[in-house]
């Protein structure tokens, strides 16, 4: 709840203003004790919030000096004056300004105005007023505003309604109007004369009626003029008449309310009371109560609750150029969602194309395309009842270079070609030769095609030769290569010479190592020298490599030979030779082609532990490594259920173990990593096993000892007093020999309850024992017992316990009897002959005493049917095992139908351990039981017989009559046409039929008469012979006639149209929403 303090230092207040001219309002807040900047809201009324109507006739502003922290809020051409006595305190305080204008001021502007001033937990209003004159002889109303204004204000701006006052031009009084008219005609009358507040209208002239009261003979107490309520709170609206057997009939604008679980009626003495159950915005509106030719008046307003958010933003961590999201969830579709960034706000006309917002239901997205240093800050998302907030960090995107440039060795007048390809399409760069940047001309081409980067050399000459850089703009990166010229010397003595290759693998490291990334072209030009021209041939192991169109090929020139791979694959990788033969002589060089590739993803991703807040990943290496090794691991992390990844490093990880942090605990995550090496990043890991960060729980409370035997000891013990998100999965009891640390736990798999008895424990030894819980998050401490137990069992004493009468000495007259009656609770063991021995002095006597300990009896066993015979049974059974120690005296026999479950007795004090059970009705099964019974009743189970008794029927055969199948089939017939329907472009709609027909008739939707296929914007459904087509979105374009056509064998049938010549065709009319709302509505 906020604290209301005193944040204004200057506040608005009220003024007249001439209609037509400007107004300015001028706020003043002072900030310096506050943590955040205020939020300020102009309202009109109670509710209506004037930031929704800011425009060309409101204008708000706000204004901060950065010396004096002074913001400025402002509304038109009067400014608001502060006192004298504050003048020299803005200079000390830290404020905020703010400015609220309205533009030719209207008469719809006067009324009750109110402003307030929030910053989290404090907050401040005032209210002011407006009153509009107008010089010129035209009427206009002025009045005060109670504040309740809300949005039945409308809109502010009433200059239409101006055209129309200008043709009056004597004074009304609108107050005798409005007393004269019926509350259901005050709307009208309110727009005719241009008032908007209806709010305080109804107050004023509520006021007014209590000055002249008008006595009423039907009702001694009548409605108010107005009542307010909740959206989905209940609201009684009550009066008393004076009769009280009258009736009364309630009216809901004009229309009689019948009663319902909405709308409840009540009837108490004179008092008659309307009951409107979870009020919405269609239960605002006017209410009547009428008693004969007499009417009681009053309106209901409904407000709406303020929108909270449901799903806070959540904080991003990316990288520059990348994609950003802020996601918020509010309670209700359709609210207004306000974003900010560190104070400022955002929004279609301010964001420009950097910015983009979107609305799905009840989420509210803010898409920001392209990240980049500028967009680090705090986001804010506000509602009318909430705000949320997120943090956005970008760090700079790492530039990888996907091919270097090569050295190349070229002729005169031939083509050189540096070509480099980098990760990041939109980077461009320079060209060096020799240190000295590269201009383009008619022979020298710089060409950049996404990722691509070339520079073309035409016509080579001795002075390109040199040393070739590329410079990526932004980045401390540059890629090297060497251009060597190849002079040629014609020797005009012919000769032969023996074929020569030369082959530069300088640049590749190794020597006569080439190594290509898997997916590139690799073509490799070899120069070859010989006269006569020498032969060319080259070879994969034992395998001639073709020269023929192919994915890998030879291309022979002259003097070069080309070995070209296009899309480098691992299965390309292995040992090459190229020879070279001529009649004089022979060459030949070897060469091993490497592939290397990123590697393959990380295996066996695995939670290890947890924490509180943190959990330990580990992971193994990946099977294969791409040919370059590992330099390191990416790892991520997403809650579970959320599509969303969060990245835990930026900089490469070379561990396999990682500590990941900042969870929260009671949470699910998962966890994947990626593999990097020297080519890029591997595909994602499978995801790990869910898991849970949670600590363990305190140690279990009270634990004590609750039996000892001479071979066990049972303990118990209390929960833990802190057993978090985790929960508790159970308690390991363990044991040891006092004096030793050998502890051995009692058992195998935890136990859910708080009590155990620990078993196979040595006779005479003095045990130690403790329990821990155990959850997911491991073992709690231990709760130990404080002292040792000596395992023996613990024998009671023997002990009379004597009535409180005995306990003192028993005196007794001479030759009085002495009866003496000592209680004690009886058990079976104690039945026997007990012998009472008397003695005085030296004279004795005796007396033997039998007691029998009794108890109910067991059920009988064995119990079964023997033989049925017409409606006859015959049941046996044998004594029960537990006789109660004394004799059986009879047995009780019931019996039950299969059907119904019920049973009747049949036979009580039966002697016999048999019985024939009679009268039992032909068809039906039935089951018995038998209970035994001693002096002390009938046992508590009965012995239930193993078989049943069905009673058969006999000589009676049931010939059903032979059933004629009737034939349904029928040819195809609507039952119910197609209508014609108008709709708004943009809004789903559907229109529908009803046909019937055996067989199931084949349904055919046509347009235009054209049949519609399986277009996706149509979907036909057919539920039970209703058949229905839903257009999604429809557009202009699917307007037409539409038809309808349902065959089957027995023939076929067209919906006919009711406005249209031809048959079964029905009109689709759509236009555009804009045209719609300027248009009254189309009649269907």
């Amino acid at each position: 709840m906020s604290e209301l303090t005193g944040l204004f230092v200057v506040k608005p207040e009220s003024v007249t203003a001439t209609k037509g001219k400007d107004i300015t309002f001028v706020a003043k807040v002072d900030s310096s004790n506050l943590l955040r900047k205020p939020a300020m809201k102009w309202l009109k009324g109670k509710w209506l919030d004037l930031g929704s109507k800011a425009g060309k006739h409101l204008q708000f502003k706000e204004t901060y000096d950065r010396n004096t922290k002074v913001y400025m809020f402002i509304l038109g051409v009067y400014l608001i004056r502060c006192v004298p006595s504050i003048s020299s305190l803005l200079s000390l305080c830290q404020i905020y300004t703010y400015e609220m204008s309205i533009i030719k001021v209207v008469d719809g502007d006067a009324g009750g105005y109110r402003c307030e001033v929030t910053s989290k937990d404090k907050c401040d209003s005032c209210t002011f007023e407006v009153t509009v004159q107008d010089n010129s002889p035209k009427y206009i109303f002025c009045f005060n505003c109670s504040g309740d204004a809300g949005e039945d204000a409308g809109d502010l701006d009433f200059s239409a309604l101006e055209k129309k006052q200008q043709v009056v031009q004597e004074e009304v009084d609108v107050w005798e109007i409005l007393k004269a008219a019926k509350p259901c005609d005050y709307e009208k009358i309110a727009f005719e004369y241009g008032i908007t507040d209806l709010r305080g209208m109804l107050k004023r002239l509520k006021k007014m009626k209590k000055v002249e009261p008008k006595k009423s003979d039907a009702f001694l107490r009548k409605l108010d003029s107005a009542y307010s309520v909740d959206k989905g709170k209940r609201i009684q609206l009550s009066v008393e008449v004076a009769d009280p057997n009258a009736q009364v009939k309630w009216l809901k604008n004009g229309q009689e309310i019948k009663p319902s679980a909405k709308y409840v009626f009540e009837s108490v003495g004179n008092k008659r009371t309307l009951t409107i159950n979870k009020c919405n915005l269609s239960d605002d509106a006017a209410y009547e109560c009428v008693v004969g030719e007499e009417k009681s008046f009053t309106e209901v307003f409904v407000k709406e609750p303020p929108v909270t958010i449901t799903k806070l933003l959540d904080d991003v961590h990316t990288v520059v150029g990348e994609k950003v999201e802020f996601e918020v969830e509010v309670s209700e579709e359709g609210a207004s969602v306000r974003w900010m960034k560190d104070g400022v706000e955002l929004n279609r006309e301010t964001a420009g194309s950097k910015y983009r917002f979107k609305k799905d239901g009840k989420r509210h997205i803010l898409i920001i395309n392209e990240a980049t240093k500028e967009d680090i800050g705090m986001y804010y998302a506000f509602t009318n009842g909430g705000e949320s907030k997120a943090e956005l960090e970008v760090e700079d995107k790492e530039l990888e270079v996907l091919q270097s440039i090569a050295d190349l060795t070229v002729k005169s007048a031939e083509q050189a070609v540096f070509k480099c390809e980098v990760s990041d399409e939109k980077v461009t760069g320079k060209w060096f030769k020799d240190g000295v940047e590269v201009q383009p001309s008619d022979r020298i081409k710089m060409t950049h095609i996404g990722r691509i980067h070339k520079l073309t050399i035409d016509d080579v000459k001795a002075s390109d030769a040199g040393d070739y850089t590329f410079v990526p703009d932004g980045y401390a990166l540059s890629l090297s290569a060497k251009l060597n010229f190849l002079e040629i010397k014609i020797d005009y003595v012919p000769r032969q010479d023996p074929p020569k290759i030369h082959l530069d693998t300088s640049g590749t490291g190794n020597k006569n190592t080439i190594t290509v990334v898997a997916g590139n072209k690799l073509r490799l030009d070899v120069e070859i020298t010989g006269e006569p021209a020498p032969t060319v041939c080259w070879m994969k192991g034992d395998q001639v490599v073709a020269e023929a169109e192919g994915r890998v090929r030879v291309e022979t020139r002259k003097t070069l030979s080309s070995f070209v791979i296009e899309g480098a694959e691992k299965p390309d990788e292995g040992h090459y030779s190229i020879t070279v033969t001529n009649p004089a002589g022979e060459d030949k060089a070897e060469l091993f082609i490497k592939i290397v590739d990123v590697p393959n993803p990380p295996e066996n991703v695995k939670c290890t532990s947890v924490g509180e807040d943190s959990a330990m990943i580990t992971w193994d290496p990946p099977a294969f490594d791409g040919g370059v090794p590992v330099k390191g691991y990416l790892m991520e992390r997403k809650k579970v259920g959320s599509s969303r990844w969060t990245k835990l490093n930026f900089d490469v990880y070379e561990s396999t173990t990682y500590e990941a942090k900042k969870m929260i605990e009671g949470v699910l995550y998962e966890m994947r990593v990626f593999a990097v090496n020297g080519i890029g990043i591997s595909q994602p890991s499978t995801n790990s096993k869910p898991f849970m960060p949670i600590a363990p729980t305190s140690e279990p409370t009270r634990l004590m000892v609750d039996d000892v035997t001479d071979t066990t000891c049972a303990l118990k013990w209390r929960p833990p007093e802190k057993i978090g998100a985790g929960g508790i999965d159970g308690y390991i009891i363990e044991y040891c020999k006092e004096g030793s640390d050998n502890w051995v736990q009692a058992n195998e798999e935890p136990v859910g309850k708080n009590q155990y008895r620990v078993k196979g424990l040595p006779v005479g030894e003095k045990m130690l024992f403790r329990v821990v819980a155990v959850n997911i998050a491991g073992r709690s401490p231990p709760a130990t017992l404080s002292q040792a137990v000596t395992i023996r069992e613990i024998m009671e004493n023997p002990k009379i316990r004597l009535p409180r009468h005995l306990r003192t000495k028993l005196i007794s007259l001479v030759g009085e009897k002495v009866n003496l009656v000592i209680p004690f609770q009886v058990k079976r063991a104690h039945s026997g002959k007990y012998t009472l021995s008397v003695q005085i002095e030296n004279m004795s006597d005796s007396a033997d005493i039998h007691i029998q300990v009794v108890e109910k009896p067991g059920p009988p066993i064995a119990v079964h049917v023997t033989e049925v015979w017409g409606f006859n049974a015959a049941l046996e059974w044998k004594p029960p095992k537990d006789d109660g120690n004394c004799d059986i005296i009879g047995y009780t026999i019931e019996k039950a139908d299969m059907k119904t479950k019920e049973w009747f007795m049949v036979y009580e004090h039966n002697r016999r351990p048999s019985c024939t059970v009679s009268d039992l009705v032909m068809g039906n099964e039935y089951s018995f039981r038998v209970f035994s019974e001693n002096i002390c009743g009938l046992s508590d189970e009965p012995g239930i017989s193993k078989n049943t008794a069905i009673i058969t029927k006999t000589g009676l055969a049931y010939k059903p009559p032979p059933f004629k199948e009737k034939d349904i089939s029928s040819s195809p017939k609507f039952t119910a046409p197609l209508v014609d329907r108008s709709v708004v472009a943009g809004y789903a709609t559907a229109i529908s039929c009803a046909v019937r027909g055996h067989p199931k008739p084949k349904i055919i939707w046509m347009k235009n008469n054209m049949i519609i296929g399986e277009d996706p914007k149509y979907l036909m459904q057919n539920k039970q012979g209703v058949l229905t087509l839903n257009i999604r979105k429809p557009s202009l374009f699917d307007g037409g006639r539409y038809s309808c056509r349902a065959i089957n064998d027995l023939g076929q049938d067209e919906v006919q149209s009711r406005s249209w010549p031809g048959p079964g065709q029905v009109s689709l009319t759509a236009f555009n929403k804009a045209q719609h709302d300027k248009s009254p509505s189309p009649q269907p």
